[in-house]
């Protein structure tokens, strides 16, 4: 089929081959113009005119036509209220711009007023906000009485005591293995002597939170007053191993009353401190070998052991009497503190640890005595002068001149029982799951649960509210404002727990919220 494009004819493909073959029609002495004519399966291509592409500047000014009829009066009127209506609202826009930047300038002169006010009252606006921080941190105490955990803080606490079981069934016999497979028949140690022993459970006190939740077990033998203590560990859910921490060996006090006197049974019940040279233990972490003393804390103990084996043991009577009035001491200013601190005891307690912190420049986490002067009278913290002087006597045992601020803390605010201590730890310990000693505030926020709160239940407020609540007063409490710490996190129970006198009222706060 034919087809004709604007007049050019088309021919199909078997007629225009022959087109392509043609030889160059310049080498028959043919022009350009008459070989198109004989050819015309191709168009002529016009030649182009490059002086018509110079620019003109007649080409850019509007061309008027010279006919146009004048204007009417019609129009010449509309175009007077067009320009009048224009005028006006010309002068609408410069007065509202002078009136806003008049604005701008009384704004800025009444903000810096409120700065210089803001300086001048300083600690009063400071109190505000705390004590609205207070009041949000009193909310986790509606954990408290909430009757959905009973059943199941039951059927929890069977199983930790099996677990618990287990463990010291475990460390046990690995001690016992450890010890025995190095005395020879003919020695007098014999596997009846390593078995009148005292078991315990510990752990070092410390503001490091992997070393902080270590699990620490320890034997004291009666036989020749020597202990041991091992760390037990555990990988996921069977995987466990038992290692030694404290070589078995004859120790002596390196702190307080007893400083240089050998340990013996009367030393070890809950509560109690012992006391190591890091330097003694050159196989302990880093971490803990940068203080000079290793502390650590008894947390739980065979009592049915200790009792039958204390018939024969030597007390230290002179340095009871003492530790008893030192105890008196404490008790008489944590009394006259309690009032003040039972309702913001998360604030004080929290802020007093932060702002030693900050005064701990050497970060040896040692102050002298007037940094603990300045820290009470920041905090408000009333205490006598006769009644701060006993207590420094007391810390200040050495006669250094220098005490450690976190015992000092617990020794005028107080602090929380072993028990409390232990649930503290594992929330934590489910929380930092990796051992790294810190917790992200996303990690806290998704594992924080507020379900149960009563005041969600009743439908007074939201879950999402509570846990704001919750979180805006542990970041309080913390340096960093995207990671808590292990001594941060305890350090927000251990004021919350300052209010609470029951322990499972105290314990079911943790249980509800963490599912532990």
């Amino acid at each position: 089929m034919d087809l004709e494009v604007k007049g050019v004819a088309a021919s199909p493909v078997s007629q225009t081959q022959p087109c392509s073959g043609r030889k160059n029609p310049l080498q028959q002495g043919w022009t350009s113009k008459s070989w198109a004519m004989e050819n015309p399966c191709l168009p002529v291509v016009p030649r182009l005119d490059l002086g018509s592409l110079v620019d003109s500047d007649e080409e850019e000014q509007d061309i008027l036509p010279e006919d146009l009829p004048a204007p009417t009066g019609k129009y010449k009127l509309k175009n007077q209220q067009y320009k009048t209506e224009m005028k006006e609202e010309y002068k609408q826009y410069s007065k509202r711009n002078a009136e806003k930047t008049k604005s701008n300038i009384a704004h800025q002169q009444n903000v810096r007023n409120k700065i210089d006010g803001k300086c001048i009252q300083d600690a009063e606006a400071i109190v505000d906000d705390l004590t609205t921080l207070d009041r949000k941190a009193l909310l986790q105490h509606g954990y408290a009485d909430n009757p959905y955990t009973a059943q199941r803080t039951t059927r929890k606490s069977d199983a930790e005591v099996v677990a618990a079981e287990k463990k010291k069934q475990t460390v046990a016999e690995q001690v016992m293995l450890d010890h025995l497979s190095r005395i020879r028949t003919q020695s007098t140690l014999t596997e009846n002597m390593l078995s009148h022993k005292v078991q315990f459970d510990g752990r070092i006190i410390s503001r490091n939170g992997h070393d902080a939740c270590r699990e620490l077990v320890g034997f004291f033998f009666t036989h020749d007053q020597s202990l041991t203590i091992y760390e037990y560990r555990q990988f996921g859910k069977n995987r466990t191993n038992v290692l030694p921490f404290i070589q078995k060996s004859i120790y002596c006090h390196q702190h307080g009353r007893r400083k240089g006197k050998q340990y013996q049974l009367g030393d070890f019940y809950i509560g109690a401190n012992l006391t190591f040279l890091s330097s003694e233990h050159p196989r302990l972490p880093e971490s803990i070998k940068e203080n000079t003393v290793l502390t650590l804390r008894i947390t739980n103990i065979d009592r049915g052991a200790s009792d039958s084996l204390k018939t024969d043991s030597v007390e230290h009577d002179d340095i009871n009497n003492q530790e008893a009035n030192d105890r008196l001491v404490f008790k008489a200013i944590q009394d006259v503190l309690k009032e003040q601190l039972r309702k913001r005891g998360v604030r004080i307690f929290t802020g007093l640890g932060k702002y030693l912190q900050q005064l701990d420049k050497k970060r040896n986490g040692l102050l002298e005595k007037a940094d603990f002067k300045q820290a009470l009278e920041v905090f408000h913290l009333e205490v006598s002068e006769n009644d701060f002087e006993s207590l420094w006597l007391i810390l200040n045992g050495n006669g250094d001149g220098k005490v450690d601020y976190g015992e000092f803390r617990h020794a005028v605010v107080g602090e929380m029982n072993e028990y409390r201590k232990s649930f503290v730890r594992k929330a934590f310990m489910k929380l930092d799951f990796n051992k790294t000693g810190t917790v992200s505030i996303i990690d806290i926020r998704k594992c924080y649960c507020a379900k149960k709160h009563p005041q969600v239940i009743s439908g007074h407020s939201t879950e999402e509210e509570i846990k704001s609540s919750f979180l805006e007063t542990l970041k309080d409490a913390c340096i960093k404002s995207d990671e808590v710490s292990y001594g941060e996190f305890e350090d927000y129970y251990e004021g919350l727990s300052i209010g609470i006198i029951d322990d499972e009222d105290f314990v079911n706060i943790l249980r509800t919220p963490w599912g532990i």
